[in-house]
């Protein structure tokens, strides 16, 4: 398609985005198990060293970074953005720039603060701190779509508005997974 089709494209709806959001939680469990898991467990077998938490925060961020950032330059969608047929584009209708990419993880990624405020308010537990994280990133972020005024089909979430980016939703016909 061209920009100028891309950008005539309406956004996803809300659920639309949450069932994209929750699918790719899933497929990130799989990066999270091979990129962090595989060498933290043979750092901790090998050499009985853990990583410090703030040390272990950084490394999934970036490699999160890394992923989000690497799809979004190459073809402006992840694995589970194709399933859904979303795909993210410059307020031009061009694929992101790794500059671009790079500062829509950064606004896409400001949920964290709230669940660390929470976390610090409330003196949450593990589990409950897992909960929140996956409720605000699944449900709550996402509704930020509503604070948008304009028509439902243009509407973009604060990460999308404050990156200069958006999420289109294509037509079945144009599909393909690669």
């Amino acid at each position: 398609m061209t920009p100028a089709e891309l950008s005539a494209l309406s956004s996803p709806q809300f659920w639309r985005r949450i069932f994209c959001c929750l699918y790719e939680q899933l497929v990130l469990l799989g990066v999270i198990a091979l990129i962090f898991l595989v060498p933290n467990l043979g750092l901790g077998i090998l050499f009985g060293v853990a990583l410090p938490s703030w040390l272990t925060f950084i490394y999934l961020y970036t490699v999160l970074g890394i992923y989000f950032v690497w799809y979004w330059s190459k073809s402006g969608q992840t694995l589970a953005m194709q399933t859904w047929r979303i795909r993210i584009i410059d307020m031009n209708g061009f694929t992101l720039t790794k500059r671009k990419a790079f500062w829509r993880y950064i606004f896409g990624s400001l949920w964290i603060i709230p669940c660390v405020v929470l976390q610090w308010a409330f003196h949450l537990e593990k589990w409950q701190i897992i909960e929140m994280l996956f409720s605000v990133a699944l449900f709550f972020w996402p509704l930020t779509l509503y604070l948008d005024r304009r028509s439902p089909l243009q509407r973009q979430s604060l990460p999308d508005r404050f990156a200069g980016t958006r999420l289109v939703e294509l037509p079945k016909h144009l599909v393909t997974l690669s």
